[in-house]
């Protein structure tokens, strides 16, 4: 077999090195290659990204396998030039590359393949990138959404570094995706994927700061090291009840999904997937995906692969790989050590002499591979690129190879030398536990600076009235006796000889309490009352104008609830949530990603998180007690439960509500997602709205002007609260049975800040409390 490799650093040194100990490789070539590279295997001068040059070569050359080692060559679509002159390549289509090429295009994918991921919004202008930033709170993740070399992302507690980041990308013409933080130590995983099959390779973790401790920018990456022996406990049993380890969970709810959706879209992905990985207190999650061998753990984990590659990397360039591809590690472990030019990751310094490889080399259980390295016209060996060297050790334990890569790496040197000192240093000490049962990494617990909030404090009002419906009637001093609760709502019904005694009416009183995924928190919202409150009453005066009846019949309100309150007509509501959804998200996404429809709505394929429909739709829930969940039902269960005219009459009040509403809503530069309304019949058998309505609390505002679909949208919702309590540093299992934490103030403030801005926004006024 005569083997292709291109691309000039340390990736593609590792993989010559492992393709000359494959006895069925004949003859390895790479192009443009380096001077550690030239050493061993011929190189041909040619820019790597040149795809007809490189197709050419292919052919002139007969090889039987092209290799494309980096990132930008098949972004540039080189794989596809060297396939389409039917050579087979080990490397994705420009469309498959795009994976890595485009991280919002990453989140697109994996939302539509249910891949557990942070959260993130695509943004192409600095204040949809504050906004989002404030979302998601610190530490502050910034990443530019196309290739940067792996020094693209910036992560930190400074919001305005962070800002100054996304600016640098919007300069040059790009744009950022903005994630929410992941706690938890971080895992490269490499598959290999024939487009239809797949194989894991042992797992690595690499070091992207520049100096000691993680500290500095963040470079292509400044060691790594493998196996991961504490993942050897981390497991977890699936819904058929069989326990599996890490690679397995990564395979099954990341890598296979991936694969099987790039498989669905007709882009195939057949090459290596570098999942970058963190292991949090909720499980695994996807940082990013690479669309190639990861530098510098391929130096590690080629190192010990014993598996012939030559043959491997063919057959998935071949669709040959097979279900179950069994592989074979040499045993112990391997380290790799970055030397790096002077002034990396920055403006790193070139022409540097080099000495002490030939040592290094000499000395037992190290491999020095070339990166950044060149010849002058002497002949000597010189710094030519940023990380000049990956210096590998291997040997029985990890103690020992870390021990002989910085063995290796005493012995070279150059004028402005740098690299770190503490690779695999926390595992060698033992300081890195995972949160799957027994031991965290890090806590999820709120910290001292994160206290929930009193409902004593500034802006939480109580709802209650005095006294309770025991008491004698002429001790009713606001006319009002408790009639129940709901999650956020005191109803009240009129005392016994009080002005509203004999009127069939109630006090619906709107508390400061918050709820989320079927739960009422324990942090409230302050003035959260109050906001709702006050914009339900400015809906219910344009949908008065427009001809639709509402309950509201008072705001004259005991002083306590002065503002949160609203005296209404009593209704014999109807047992259904009445939904209309303009555009696709929440459980209307997850239903269409499961059946294509949404409560038995046909939709077109392909949509997104966000998607625009092309008409609103009317999609009926059912009304469960408090606690329970509202189950999304067809419309024709509608009508069995409240007959066909009655459900006709409902479906067209709520189109008609939200047509009205999202117009109105749009001239204000909102998006108005969907919205959830509850009817009655009063006295006289009018069809009435009822409850609070257009409500942060009951339906997704978006801000227009950031509006982009497949990612999840800013709002000015609740769903803030739904994000963080999905969010790592909650620390919260939604499917655990246990009671959401405590709100940290930044969350409380954040939310009070997106219901006043929606009000404000909406109603055009400013709402005085």
């Amino acid at each position: 077999m005569k083997v292709l490799v291109v691309g000039p650093g340390g990736r593609e040194h590792a993989i010559v090195r492992a393709l000359l100990r494959d006895e069925a490789v004949t003859s390895v070539e790479a192009a443009p290659g380096n001077a550690g590279i030239a050493r061993d295997v011929t190189c041909h001068n040619l820019h790597a990204q040149d795809g007809a040059a490189v197709a050419a070569l292919a052919v002139v050359g007969s090889f039987d396998l092209v290799i494309i080692g980096p990132e930008a060559p098949l972004a540039a679509g080189v794989a596809d030039a060297v396939r389409d002159v039917g050579v087979p390549v080990f490397g994705p289509s420009a469309a498959a590359a795009r994976l890595e090429a485009s991280k919002s295009f990453a989140k697109e994918v994996m939302e539509a393949a249910q891949v557990p991921t942070a959260g993130a919004v695509h943004v192409t202008s600095l204040a949809a990138a504050r906004e989002a930033l404030d979302r998601f709170g610190a530490p502050h993740v910034v990443k530019d959404d196309g290739l940067a070399a792996g020094k693209g992302v910036v992560v930190t507690e400074d919001i305005e570094a962070a800002l100054a980041h996304a600016q640098e990308c919007f300069a040059a013409g790009g744009s950022v995706v903005i994630e929410e933080f992941l706690d938890g130590p971080e895992v490269s995983l490499f598959v290999l994927s024939d487009g239809v099959d797949l194989v894991p390779l042992s797992p690595a973790q690499d070091f992207k700061r520049i100096y000691d401790d993680d500290a500095g920018p963040n470079t292509g990456g400044m060691g790594a090291y493998t196996p991961l022996h504490w993942l050897d406990g981390y497991t977890e049993t699936d819904a058929s009840g069989v326990e599996r380890d890490f690679v397995q969970i990564v395979v099954d709810t990341v890598a296979a999904p991936t694969l099987a959706e790039m498989a669905r879209r007709g882009t195939p992905f057949v090459g290596v997937l570098y999942c970058g990985l963190a292991v949090t207190s909720r499980g695994v999650r996807v940082i990013e995906f690479n669309a190639r061998f990861g530098d510098p753990e391929t130096q590690a984990v080629l190192e010990r692969l014993a598996t012939p590659l030559g043959q491997l990397l063919l057959d998935c360039s071949t669709g040959s790989l097979g279900a179950d591809r069994p592989l074979e590690w040499s045993r112990g472990c391997a380290a790799s050590v970055v030397m790096a030019a002077q002034d990396y990751p920055e403006t790193p310094r070139r022409g540097d002499l080099i000495t002490g490889v030939e040592q290094a080399e000499a000395l037992e259980g190290v491999a020095v591979l070339h990166a950044g390295t060149a010849r002058d016209e002497e002949g000597r060996l010189i710094t030519a690129g940023g990380r000049v060297f990956a210096v590998v050790g291997t040997g029985d334990s990890l103690q020992a190879a870390v021990d002989r890569a910085y063995a290796g790496v005493q012995e070279i040197s150059w004028e402005g030398e740098q690299h770190r000192s503490d690779i695999a240093a926390r595992a060698l000490a033992g300081e890195i536990t995972l949160a799957n049962g027994s031991a965290s990494g890090s806590s999820a617990a709120v910290s001292d600076g994160e206290r929930p909030v009193s409902l004593e404090e500034e802006g939480v009002r109580s709802t209650e009235l005095p006294p309770s419906s025991e008491d004698p009637p002429e001790e009713y001093p606001t006319g009002w006796v408790h009639l129940s609760s709901g999650k956020v709502r005191e109803l009240y019904q009129p005392a016994p000889g009080s002005s509203w005694d004999g009127q069939d009416v109630v006090l619906m009183v709107a508390s400061d309490r918050i709820s989320a995924y079927d739960h009422v928190l324990s942090t409230p919202i302050p003035d959260k009352g109050i906001i709702l409150t006050q914009l339900s009453l400015w809906w219910f005066d344009q949908l008065e104008a427009a001809g639709i009846s509402h309950h509201v019949v008072s705001v004259d309100v005991p002083e306590e609830v002065a503002g949160r309150a609203m005296i209404c007509r009593r209704l014999e509501m109807v047992e259904a949530e009445c939904i209309a959804r303009g555009y696709l998200t929440g459980s209307g996404l997850a239903e269409y990603r499961q059946t294509g429809a949404v409560t038995g709505l046909q939709l077109p394929e392909g949509l997104r998180d966000g998607s625009a429909l092309d008409e609103p739709i009317f999609t009926p829930s059912s009304k469960a007690a408090q606690g329970d969940h509202d189950e999304n039902i067809s419309f024709e269960t509608l009508t069995e439960t409240v007959g066909v005219d009655l459900a006709m009459r409902l479906r067209e009040a709520t189109l008609r509500i939200y047509s009205l509403a999202e117009s109105t809503c749009r001239a204000a530069g909102v998006i108005l997602a969907d919205t959830k309304l509850e009817f009655g019949f009063d006295a006289a058998g009018t069809l009435t709205v009822a409850d609070e309505v257009l409500t942060p609390d009951s339906s997704r505002f978006w801000p227009a002007e950031s509006w982009e679909p497949g990612a999840a949208q800013p709002s000015f919702d609740k769903q803030f609260v739904r994000d963080w309590l999905t969010s790592s540093e909650s620390g919260w299992d939604r499917s655990s049975g246990q009671e959401p934490p405590a709100l940290p103030e930044k969350i409380v403030s954040a939310t009070r800040a997106r219901y006043l801005e929606a009000y404000e926004r909406l109603t055009g006024t400013e709402l005085v409390f």
